[in-house]
């Protein structure tokens, strides 16, 4: 039996799906892993991908898992239904995970184990250079809004306060205990873009899941920004807020009182923060 499946949700993109499983490959505990890629569509270039990149010796196990078009937390139950593995490990299919990345995340399951409580380790994941980092990815890594690692740095190989760690449950790369995973799927009832991190991570918490960060368990983000795909994101976000704060009222993300007083005022600034407030805003608006 594998030690860890790897599931990665993709759809139409083959060849960075290509580069993510070469970095797999490389993996030092390969031998210990299971593959679940979850495609969302019957693409044969997914297909070609996925069938060359099983190694001649078999390890790791690589298995394509095709699915009718869903979210990607939809795409990520179903990988978790296939998995055979004690811990399962999300990552996106444009992760390229570092050698000693998925080593990382079982030493730390194996370590940071608690009879009082189940456990979830969330990895660290920065941009790759090779895409040409812009001014407004450095932007969104310092202010959070893409991610917020810079924030947790005090917490590095150690359990995050239970306050803060449904904000940082990225499901671009955590590992967590497979029957956990299958006792709290991704919601289905989230059916626009963002936010579903936030919301599985507050059942999570709830459930009395502690989030590890092992910043020692590294993956480059191979995904470039420009300014106006980062705004169109923003206001993308600020759309399906709305919806997601429904779902879940307890979610704290929803801009209200002081806080959307505050957002008003800072989206008048010409700065980027202003800029991306400003667009946030526009797609809120637009939902309501």
């Amino acid at each position: 039996m594998p030690a860890l499946s790897v599931v990665i949700p993709t759809h139409g993109r083959p060849e960075i799906l290509k580069k993510c499983l070469a970095h797999l490959r490389e993996q030092t505990v390969r031998s210990a892993l299971e593959i679940l890629v979850v495609s969302d569509e019957h693409d044969p270039k997914t297909r070609e991908v996925v069938a060359q990149a099983q190694s001649s010796d078999g390890t790791p196990v690589i298995r394509l898992v095709e699915v009718e078009k869903c979210q990607q937390g939809v795409a990520r139950n179903h990988g978790v239904q296939k998995a055979t593995s004690p811990l399962v490990l999300f990552i996106g299919d444009d992760i390229f995970l570092d050698p000693e990345a998925c080593q990382k995340h079982l030493e730390a399951h194996s370590q940071a184990k608690n009879p009082r409580f189940p456990i979830a380790v969330l990895g660290s994941t920065s941009w790759d250079p090779a895409v040409g980092i812009t001014p407004v990815m450095r932007w969104l890594d310092h202010s959070g809004w893409q991610f917020g690692y810079r924030f947790i740095e005090r917490h590095a190989h150690e359990f995050l306060p239970q306050k803060l760690q449904a904000r940082f449950t990225y499901t671009s790369h955590v590992s967590l205990p497979t029957h956990i995973a299958k006792n709290h799927p991704f919601s289905r009832e989230m059916t626009l873009y963002g936010w579903e991190d936030i919301e599985w991570g507050m059942r999570l918490r709830q459930s009395g899941v502690r989030l590890f960060y092992e910043p020692d368990a590294k993956g480059l983000h191979h995904h470039h920004l420009s300014l106006e795909e980062s705004l169109k994101r923003m206001e993308i976000l600020g759309e399906s807020i709305t919806h997601a704060h429904a779902i879940s009222p307890q979610m704290d993300r929803l801009p209200q009182g002081w806080k959307l007083l505050a957002y008003r005022v800072m989206a008048l600034l010409p700065t980027m923060g202003g800029r991306h407030r400003k667009t946030f805003l526009r797609g809120l608006h637009r939902k309501a």
